[in-house]
């Protein structure tokens, strides 16, 4: 199997697909590209990737864009096992999942953030920004943790997507000077996640260009 991974190292889908395909023992080549460059907007990428977005997913030439599509694919195809058995517990898993990568991660995306600052004339700032939308998913987070479901992770005792998710979300709280330990349940779980050598594997400061 040939895989070929375009990610940036500090990209929080980057990071969750490089956790799964390490799960997985699925062996990749990464290939950086520089969203602070502006080489996710370079004609070649953008015929790869038309949303001009990473991570790229390439396994034996065919192509996989958008990083929740990737784990569910990897889920569905046996390389991993990210999803409970249960619609129940998949429906769970699926929204602590969409919590992060839809309604935290999204609005905290570099390009989103620089606009905000522009648009206010420096009014915003970035760190602001960041730390706002940050501690109002991850206390939201906290608070969907709070369930007889959860175990010694967020859904049971098996690492799932939503954990895959959490994990980069923490990592960024962190970078922007957030106390985590504030959110016990969350701190808990990425304390066992870090842990793994897995996880720890797709650390970002691993991929740095």
């Amino acid at each position: 199997m040939n895989v070929l991974l375009y990610d940036y190292w500090r990209s929080s889908s980057s990071y969750r697909v490089r956790i799964a395909l390490n799960l997985a023992n699925i062996p990749f080549e990464s290939r950086s590209v520089n969203l602070l460059e502006g080489k996710q907007r370079a004609a070649d990428y953008l015929e790869l990737n038309p949303q001009g977005f990473v991570p790229t997913l390439l396994i034996d030439e065919q192509k996989f864009t958008q990083s929740l599509a990737m784990l569910e694919y990897l889920d569905e195809t046996g390389a991993v096992k990210l999803l409970p058995g249960d619609p129940q517990g998949r429906a769970r898993v699926r929204a602590l999942a969409y919590a992060i990568s839809m309604d935290t991660h999204p609005i905290c995306n570099v390009s989103v953030a620089k606009h905000a600052v522009e648009a206010s004339a420096g009014a915003i700032t970035t760190q602001a920004w960041m730390t706002f939308f940050i501690e109002r998913g991850l206390t939201a987070f906290e608070a969907l943790l709070d369930e007889p479901a959860t175990g010694a992770f967020c859904h049971g005792d098996h690492v799932s997507l939503a954990d895959l998710c959490l994990v980069p979300q923490v990592y960024n709280a962190l970078r922007w000077g957030l106390d985590v330990t504030r959110w016990p349940q969350v701190s808990r779980i990425y304390g066992h996640l870090e842990k793994m050598p897995e996880v720890a594997a797709a650390h970002p400061d691993n991929f740095k260009p």
